[in-house]
């Protein structure tokens, strides 16, 4: 089952009165851990979003391979996961119960759901707290819970938005050990981050700043073409131009 791999073709897209992307062209690459990297409003939602055909480029064009074929916006629905940095979950159901909510709208059997729920729990630690309602688990234990519940379908396509805002640095390391741990040959991650350490966590990196693309590179490539000691730097370059 081969991951999918996205390509972004001159992609422009307005929200309300804001140019949030500005002729993008850039590379999800297939198998790997795919950083959208910026500051706050660079555009980074709005990339994820049309990534997860929930928006519709304005200009331009995004095409899905799989395996080198080209695949629909339609024939991809299924294959992605996606988790929004909003509230997405069910406060009042209890982990499990949130757990059996993407079973049911998945359509995964009984069956498959004991087992991958067993595993998905077992690798997040959760395991004890089950029965806790989503409301009450902390921002990391939250975050971990939204995961389990897009990585219940086994998606060719992962989309983060944010996902390590709002937690502790331990939460965060535990969330990095888990996307970790699920990309690879049958997996692509996509995730979105204000936090620029993070970048060096991806193999491919797409900087965005105010709707532009600014460079896409594996992050060691980039600090080693610009002499770079902080990644965060590749902004400041950009902005002495």
């Amino acid at each position: 089952m081969p991951a999918l791999e996205v390509s972004f073709n001159n992609v422009s897209k307005k929200m309300a009165d804001a140019q949030a992307l500005k002729n993008v062209s850039a590379e999800l690459k297939s198998g790997q851990i795919n950083g959208i990297i910026g500051p706050n409003g660079a555009g980074k939602t709005t990339f994820i979003r049309l990534t997860a055909t929930l928006l519709t480029p304005d200009s331009g064009n995004i095409v899905y391979f799989e395996n080198k074929i080209k695949k629909s916006a339609y024939q991809i629905k299924n294959d992605t996961g996606y988790f929004p940095q909003e509230p997405s979950l069910y406060a009042d159901l209890s982990c499990i119960e949130n757990m059996e909510f993407f079973r049911d709208l998945y359509g995964i059997t009984n069956k498959e759901f004991k087992a991958r729920s067993e595993e998905l729990f077992s690798a997040t630690a959760m395991a004890p707290f089950k029965d806790r309602p989503a409301g009450k688990l902390s921002g990391g234990m939250y975050k971990k819970l939204g995961l389990m519940c897009v990585l219940l379908n086994r998606p060719k396509l992962l989309l983060l938005d944010e996902p390590t805002v709002g937690v502790d640095p331990l939460s965060r390391q535990e969330l990095w050990t888990l996307i970790n741990k699920f990309a690879g040959q049958d997996m692509t991650v996509v995730i979105t981050t204000s936090y620029m350490e993070e970048a060096l966590r991806c193999s491919n990196v797409i900087a965005l700043d105010e709707g532009n693309l600014i460079i896409q590179d594996n992050p060691q490539n980039i600090m080693k073409k610009f002499n770079l000691k902080n990644f965060a730097d590749i902004f400041l370059l950009k902005n002495n131009e």
